[in-house]
């Protein structure tokens, strides 16, 4: 039985979908059978793993609200082994809107993905920045969350906020949703303030901050614009090999024996 794990933060660019992107494909990389969700209409999670969303006919919009099947609209990474992906559109702007009148509109994901757990170790899911309907969607159908944290002055903006949605979502809809760490993005270590945030996150919430922590890095913001994580486009780069070292902490961390 396969986990999905949400990757999830209201406040823009914390470094969510690059969490998603290559987290997902670093436990592709440790030959886990792994499944990238893409819940954002921005869509840039299809993009970055090198498709036209543009071209995209079916997406979780349809599994969402036409009752699609999921495993009828699967892509498979054209350059990762063991990496698919349920692609997302810009239609998916408006099925908040759609599904307003739908009945358990909240579980219309947990029943999409319900079917494919049997078939991947790892679904990750990439939330759209809000905390809106598809946002419910993705951590009512999931196991547990990760939330991107920015190594910056307004770290935790609004982290309140996320936890207390999480909360909501525990008593009412999801009583299993855990929360599977919080990770801290753009880690500068010549700024003082970053070491600031770090010190202070880990004061706040301790246990539940992950050990690895994510770089400023070059590589991991210039492979969504070749359609490619990370790892393929310099597998040697601070931020391939952190983002490797999260997925050994989160694969370790659920007692999952590694493939290598």
């Amino acid at each position: 039985m396969g986990k999905i794990i949400a990757v999830a933060n209201q406040k823009g660019g914390v470094g969510k979908t690059t969490t998603a992107i290559n987290l997902a494909a670093s436990l592709a990389a440790l030959e886990y059978k792994t499944l990238l969700v893409d819940a954002d209409p921005q869509a840039n999670a299809t993009s970055g793993l090198g498709f036209d969303p543009a071209t995209i006919t079916s997406s979780i919009y349809e599994c969402m609200v036409e009752d699609v099947k999921a495993e009828d609209i699967i892509l498979q990474s054209p350059s990762i082994e063991f990496l698919d992906l349920i692609p997302s559109h810009i239609d998916l702007v408006g099925a908040e809107v759609e599904m307003i009148n739908m009945d358990n509109r909240e579980e219309k994901m947990r029943v999409a993905l319900n079917a494919l757990k049997q078939q991947y170790d790892y679904i990750i899911i990439d939330c759209s920045p809000s905390l809106g309907l598809i946002t419910v969607n993705s951590l009512t159908a999931a196991d547990s969350v990760v939330i991107p944290v920015q190594c910056e002055y307004f770290a935790l903006e609004g982290l309140g906020k996320l936890l207390n949605t999480i909360k909501i979502i525990q008593s009412r809809l999801n009583t299993e949703l855990a929360i599977e760490g919080i990770l801290l993005t753009m880690y500068d270590v010549r700024l003082r303030l970053s070491n600031q945030v770090v010190e202070e996150v880990k004061t706040h919430f301790q246990q539940m901050v992950f050990d690895t922590i994510i770089p400023r890095n070059v590589k991991l913001s210039e492979s969504p614009s070749f359609g490619i994580p990370a790892l393929l486009h310099d597998a040697e780069s601070k931020g391939a090999l952190s983002y490797l070292n999260l997925a050994r902490e989160i694969a370790e961390k659920n007692s999952v024996v590694l493939a290598k």
